[in-house]
């Protein structure tokens, strides 16, 4: 509910929840989205904002990652087909082939559809942000997301509340980073402190499938 959305916000210990609290100028926790409740919209938008941080974190490590002559360099053995040294992150998802990018985006599918699978759904009172074992969900699954080796440590319920907190702060932090780099690799001198540090993109960084798919 709104209320608890209020002191989550004012509780989180982090710069933004000490000195601002609870921010909403969009009033976006008092609208009902698709036909659901109140409470039901807050736990899609909680789960929502989780889910987007993780995937934030992930693209900003993989830049990262994608940026080094180890992986952008040249290679014994080509990564895929098509691959060319050299080349920015963007252009190197530019330059894979269409059936690598369909397999990607299916295994996205596949995930997606099993974090669904949820009793209770995050909507209904569920644990937002929350992802369920997948493993032997079919043959081929035989690991989990987290902790596939099963090597991590039990928590007690006050660490997995501050996990969740750096969780929830790492992950906008990573949102607005990743949105950097593309911003400046775009728009070269939109983001100062990136100046001359990020290469130039001329592609569409919001159309994956340029130049092989037409919409």
């Amino acid at each position: 509910a709104k209320d608890e959305m209020v002191a989550l916000a004012e509780a989180n210990p982090d710069l933004l929840g000490s000195k601002i609290g609870f921010w909403d100028p969009l009033k976006v926790l008092d609208l009902s989205f698709w036909n659901l409740s109140n409470e039901a919209t807050i736990g899609y938008l909680r789960h929502s904002e989780i889910k987007h941080g993780r995937v934030a974190m992930a693209a900003f490590l993989g830049y990262l990652a994608q940026s080094t002559p180890q992986v952008s360099g040249p290679h014994k053995f080509l990564p895929y087909k098509g691959y060319e040294p050299g080349l920015s992150p963007p252009e190197q998802w530019d330059a894979m082939p269409l059936a690598a990018k369909i397999q990607i985006f299916t295994l996205i599918g596949m995930l997606e559809s099993y974090g669904e699978i949820l009793d209770p759904h995050y909507c209904n009172g569920g644990l937002p942000g929350y992802y369920p074992p997948i493993k032997g969900k079919r043959p081929e699954i035989v690991f989990n997301l987290y902790d596939p080796f099963e090597i991590i440590p039990a928590a007690s319920e006050a660490e997995k509340v501050r996990g969740r907190q750096c969780e929830i702060n790492n992950g906008r932090l990573a949102m607005f980073g990743i949105l950097g780099f593309l911003a400046e690799a775009k728009v070269p001198g939109s983001v100062p402190l990136l100046t001359g540090l990020i290469p130039g993109y001329d592609g569409n960084c919001m159309d994956p499938f340029e130049g092989q798919l037409n919409f």
